[in-house]
């Protein structure tokens, strides 16, 4: 029987998780873990390590199936990585991507000299082609062939090898669009068509998408190329597929070919893991070594947002529109924040104590990773707290003391208040991204159930439950590989819009983009197992912003669902007259007959884990030194082994586990489930 592998690259860790595949429900498959420090000059040689060690003695030639998160296209957007590209639009808008569009935020606001980020596309590389088509798919003005052959002879000239074309009204009628392509891929190595990225309306947002896409997909065509090859030399010739934005898998040829859906590719796969784990209204808290990230899972399913921005101040990972830029592509929709395990904790001019943005990564990495960092990091003072001890990695207690004294001397207090104060600022930190995905939506947390996973999520998670009056915490067995897990309960996936107002005959474009979705799966539409869902993007007529509702051919029915959407997103409620904007499918279709729900908590239960460093090993039960205000500072507290605690226990006490640590405070008492998940509970005041 073969194997599945989920790869998930952190700033810190890369966590590899291998499971028995085809696994039948009501059956527990084979599982193994591996958890190794990412190597940023190369991630795939981290990659290697991790799934060599996961895989142990078994055959690599019986891993039937690859599944990857990366931070690739997030990376090369945040830090201005990918292809220079050209952009091609109708002539008279060549201004379009250069004027762009930001708000100014935080300390933006009262910048006297305040200069605006540079657009995605430098001014000299946007050109013009004379044509022009109307809003409803007519030609006003025929192609000229010769405008667009100039143009391809100056981006060749150049040594541009990346064009992105986007005109005027392209979602409506695609025709000018693809002869423009098909001129430009004479001189052009790669060229993308925003009829085939995304046709929505909105010009700047379909450009900026389009862009994108052409920005980033060269890269992630190489890196995934480059995986395949490396893969092959240790004996893996599987498949490669690679987890989406919105939570779904495709293949490394369609990642490739539509980079622009794998940009939030990384937290997607943790959100999923969060969803599986047993509470339908959850909050997903994903902490790892460099961020943070806060999702809300309703009924079982994550919240998907069909516009994000990247790469803004202040943005809250794609939270605040004006900040970055804006992707028209399904996504699951994230909070996010610059505090993890590796955030770096340092003091401002004025003296006050700030911690991240900035992280440590894994090299150097916190200071009492020995690997020779010596600023103080999160990692460091929960270390200092007696919040962990030596379990994926070995632990230095004494060069973490040396990296907090750095602080405590400036602010004239013991090493141990100097601790516990970044460790409150980082969960207040964290606590702002829950407040974005809850309180300024309108949405009481008190009601959900706080899921905590990554290497650092779990020790912080009950303080930041606390600041909400949550009540319940849940932290999945071997969480700190949770988003690797989460990687194999994706299916294959991929969606499809088209912007018509008011379509005449709903039924005939929902098939056609079904068809376009499944070709890209390589399936049938209507073959087994394969589902398609439909819905509709609404407004009130004459409003500019639109709500996406699940389809009906009943009228009133999707009247209903409109103002019931309405009411949740805008906490009041709306009678009017509607019209429909845009149609979306989604194709899925199940990589394997395993159940959805297998492969998270239940499968992980019985996982074999391989720690990061041979030999490495958390301690025994038994109690040691730990920092809790509440009882007065330093004092033992119990700790226990997750695999034998007992049937409940109160805090303040701290529970291990391979590649965590719960921190149970005071006033909270945790227990094991019947799926080796800790739950702990807050006591009523």
């Amino acid at each position: 029987m073969g194997f599945v592998i989920g790869v998930d690259v952190g700033g810190t860790f890369t966590d590899v998780v291998l499971r028995t595949e085809m696994v039948r429900r009501g059956t527990s498959g084979a599982f193994a873990v591996a958890k190794v420090l990412s190597t940023h000059y190369d991630p795939i040689a981290g990659i290697l390590a991790g799934v060599t060690r996961a895989l142990g003695d078994r055959d690599p030639t019986q891993v039937e199936r690859v599944v990857h998160a990366t931070t690739l296209a997030t990376n090369a957007v945040l830090e201005r990585t990918g292809v220079r590209v050209a952009h091609v639009t109708t002539q008279g808008f060549r201004a379009t991507i250069p004027l762009g569009r930001y708000a100014r935020v935080e300390e933006d606001r009262y910048d006297l000299r305040f200069t605006p980020p540079p657009p995605p596309v430098a001014p000299g590389d946007c050109f013009e082609v004379v044509e022009r088509i109307s809003a409803g798919g007519t030609v006003l003005t025929p192609l000229d062939p010769g405008s667009v052959r100039k143009a391809a002879a100056e981006i060749a000239r150049r040594g541009i090898e990346s064009a992105a074309v986007c005109l005027l009204h392209s979602y409506a009628n695609p025709t000018h669009e693809r002869q423009v392509a098909a001129i430009l891929r004479e001189s052009v190595k790669n060229v993308v068509t925003s009829s085939d990225v995304w046709p929505e309306i909105r010009e700047y947002e379909r450009a900026t998408t389009t862009i994108m896409s052409a920005y980033i997909g060269p890269l992630m065509a190489s890196y995934l190329s480059r995986l395949r090859e490396r893969l092959a030399e240790i004996g893996i010739g599987a498949p490669i597929h690679v987890m989406e934005s919105g939570g779904g898998v495709i293949s490394a040829e369609l990642a490739a070919r539509r980079a622009v859906a794998t940009i939030e590719s990384g937290p997607a796969a943790g959100v999923l893991a969060a969803a599986g784990a047993g509470f339908p209204d959850a909050i997903s808290f994903d902490m790892g070594g460099t961020t943070a990230k806060t999702c809300v899972v309703r009924g079982g399913r994550p919240e998907i947002t069909h516009e994000f921005h990247v790469g803004g101040k202040g943005s809250f990972g794609g939270r605040r529109a004006g900040t970055g830029v804006p992707i028209k592509t399904p996504a699951i929709d994230l909070a996010e924040v610059g505090a993890g395990g590796g955030s770096v904790a340092w003091l401002d001019p004025a003296g006050a104590l700030r911690v991240g943005p900035r992280s440590a990564g894994s090299s150097p990495g916190p200071a009492c990773y020995g690997l020779g960092g010596r600023e103080p990091t999160v990692t460091d003072a929960n270390l200092v707290l007696g919040y962990l001890s030596s379990a994926s990695i070995p632990l230095s207690h004494g060069l973490a003391g040396e990296a907090l004294d750095r602080l405590a001397g400036p602010l004239g207090v013991p090493r141990e208040r100097a601790a516990y104060a970044v460790h409150e600022i980082v969960s207040a930190s964290m606590a702002s991204a829950v407040h974005v995905v809850t309180v300024q939506r309108g949405i009481d947390p008190r009601g959900f159930a706080l899921v905590a996973f990554g290497g650092a999520g779990p020790t912080h998670a009950a303080r930041v439950a606390g600041r909400f009056g949550i009540g319940t915490v849940v932290v999945p067995p071997y969480c700190g590989v949770a988003s690797a897990a989460g990687l194999l309960s994706g299916q294959l996936s991929t969606d499809r819009v088209l912007s018509r107002l008011d379509a005449p005959d709903p039924e005939a474009l929902f098939a056609s983009l079904a068809s376009e979705a499944a070709t890209d799966l390589g399936i049938s539409p209507g073959a087994p197992g394969v589902r398609v869902s439909r819905s509709v993007d609404v407004r009130f007529t004459g409003q500019s912003h639109d709500l996406t509702v699940p389809w009906s051919a009943d009228r009133a029915l999707l009247e209903s669902r409109f103002f019931q959407r309405y009411a949740e997103v805008y906490g009041f409620t709306q009678r009017g007259e509607i019209e429909l904007v845009g149609y979306r499918v989604r194709v899925t279709t199940p990589a394997d007959d395993t159940d959805p729900a297998m492969g998270t908590a239940a499968d992980l239960a019985t996982a074999t884990a391989v720690s990061a460093e041979d030999g490495a090993s958390g301690t025994g039960a038994g109690v040691r030194l730990a920092y809790f205000p509440e009882t007065g500072g330093y004092g033992e507290v119990p700790v226990h082994i997750r695999s034998s605690m007992g049937a409940c226990l109160r805090g303040p006490a701290v529970v291990e586990d391979a590649e965590s640590t719960i921190v149970v405070p005071p006033g909270w008492s945790a227990t094991l489930t019947e799926s080796r998940a800790v739950r702990l509970t807050r006591s009523r005041p």
